[in-house]
């Protein structure tokens, strides 16, 4: 499996997840929202523990990309030429401590404790990406014991993958095996101890996790 860097996450990506949170103060105001995770976050399918007497535990299935490619000193890279640097592709979901971020949202802090936890950014099998394909015609789907709860394409995105890639090149220089969690459609949910996730779609290798 090909190693993790840095692990870039976006949020409010999908115009029908911002409505579904509405209630607790989200708002599609236009801005890429960006924050990050640990490579400790990463748990590959199998067990997937879930943090105990935090409150709500969302999931959040995404795209993921990792960057591939780059040259030594990228700089900004332009939109228009972004893609040809996504070298893989898998599956993997943002988990959310929901009920804290809410708490941290409500006093204006960080969001780091609420979703940069060591195991909180499952993560499937790469698939190696061709620079030939279409990012922003893919279609996923994750399930909690074998019912459906959300179905996404990327060709929702608000803010597309290569533009992703451009924004974030502002303000770091990306290199290769950095990874992009590229946000959540609508249909989050809580997970319980026993529960089992599965994530399948996007021409990748179906994931599944037991929570525990």
């Amino acid at each position: 499996m090909p190693p993790v860097n840095r692990i870039f996450c976006i949020g409010k990506n999908y115009a029908a997840h911002i409505s579904e949170l509405a209630h607790l103060g989200f708002q599609n105001d236009g801005q890429c929202v960006i924050f990050m995770k640990p490579p400790s976050a990463i748990v590959a399918p199998g067990e997937l523990h879930l943090p105990r007497n935090r409150g709500i535990i969302h999931h959040e299935g995404e795209l993921v990309v990792r960057l591939g490619g780059l040259p030594p000193t990228p700089g900004v890279i332009g939109a228009d030429s972004a893609a040809r640097y996504v070298s893989h592709i898998a599956l993997g979901i943002d988990l959310t401590l929901r009920t804290l971020q809410t708490e941290l949202k409500q006093r204006g802090a960080p969001w780091e404790a609420a979703k940069a936890f060591d195991g909180a950014a499952p993560l499937g099998a790469w698939r190696p990406w061709q620079p030939d394909g279409n990012l922003q015609k893919l279609e996923f789907r994750l399930s909690v014991n074998g019912r459906e709860r959300q179905r996404g394409n990327t060709e929702n995105m608000l803010f597309p993958v290569a533009r992703i890639i451009e924004i974030l090149s502002r303000s770091w220089r990306l290199a290769d095996g950095d990874a992009i969690y590229t946000g959540t459609p609508a249909g989050i949910g809580e997970l319980q101890p026993g529960d089992v996730v599965t994530l399948a779609g996007a021409g990748c290798e179906t994931g599944e996790w037991r929570c525990v």
